[in-house]
């Protein structure tokens, strides 16, 4: 590979023998590099093909001190086998950027989170959320410092965006917040507490998480349009279910401005009597 530029001395931009360029990132694989010259592989930890649109954020990386470029390196190679997910350019960049106003604030010791968020992503999202500790643990560990328990929650919202389909972290951010508070209205409609750890639970997350994703993008369903018969079978057999997805309905159009269409309705009512019947079956 043939050296083009610098972001700093740990990242570079490369040329393969097939003239694609790549982010390369390893430590001092840039350092006193001239145009042209060979890069030494075996220094290479990570590398993504590079983009045009990706070159002005990695850019960005230059800012970033060489210790953070490290441990972001580190994080993310526990994470992917962890998470069975694979990081872009753009999402190690956010993480990384993310890492490096952690440990600069690291000394003041404030928790931007409240215990209640804390709570609700650990129950919501208990992969990620452990994934999120032990790369908490391998921070402190290579940066020698104490962060705050709230920083497993930032970080755990990092790991859900690599889900998200190309939704920006604030989507994220505010994805799970909407969950949580479905899943209040859900337990609050029938005085029961989910068990977070049942599969049912788990499939009406992944089905929340979905539908919302498909909202913020504007995506359109390529299914067929179920058939209108089914909605009133729904509310025939399950009416404390569909009288719950009418709450949720309710709340979403007022929080968001989406509107719940007949198909919505028919699969959230499938899920809420598939969450809690069983609980209820079993008091």
């Amino acid at each position: 590979m043939n050296f083009i530029k610098n972001f700093n001395n740990n990242v570079a931009l490369v040329k393969d023998e097939n003239n694609t360029e790549w982010v390369v990132i390893g430590n001092g694989i840039g350092f006193g590099k001239k145009p042209g010259d060979q890069v030494d592989k075996t220094k290479i930890q990570r590398r993504f093909v590079a983009a045009e649109s990706d070159l002005t954020s990695m850019d960005n990386l230059a800012d970033i001190s060489p210790q953070t470029i490290v441990i972001t390196t580190e994080v993310v190679k526990l994470v992917e086998p962890l998470l069975n997910v694979k990081f872009n350019s753009y999402q190690y960049l956010v993480l990384a950027d993310h890492l490096e106003f952690t440990l600069q604030r690291a000394d003041e010791g404030v928790d931007l989170t409240d215990g209640t968020t804390k709570w609700s992503v650990k129950k919501l999202f208990p992969k990620e959320y452990d994934a999120a500790k032990q790369a908490v643990q391998l921070i402190e560990k290579l940066a020698g410092i104490k962060l705050t328990s709230g920083e497993v929650v930032f970080i755990t919202y990092h790991f859900l965006n690599l889900r998200s389909g190309g939704t920006g972290l604030h989507d994220t951010i505010k994805i799970s917040k909407l969950i949580g508070q479905i899943v209040e209205i859900v337990q609050y409609q029938y005085g029961i507490t989910l068990d977070s750890d049942s599969f049912n639970f788990n499939r009406f997350i992944t089905h929340l998480r979905s539908f919302m994703i498909q909202h913020l993008k504007k995506a359109e369903s390529h299914n067929d349009e179920l058939d209108p018969a089914i909605l009133k079978l729904m509310i025939a057999k399950y009416p404390k279910a569909y009288a719950t997805v009418e709450r949720i309905g309710d709340f979403l159009q007022q929080k968001t401005g989406w509107q719940l269409q007949p198909d919505d309705k028919v699969y959230l009512t499938l899920h809420i009597w598939r969450v809690t019947h069983r609980q209820i079956n079993n008091k």
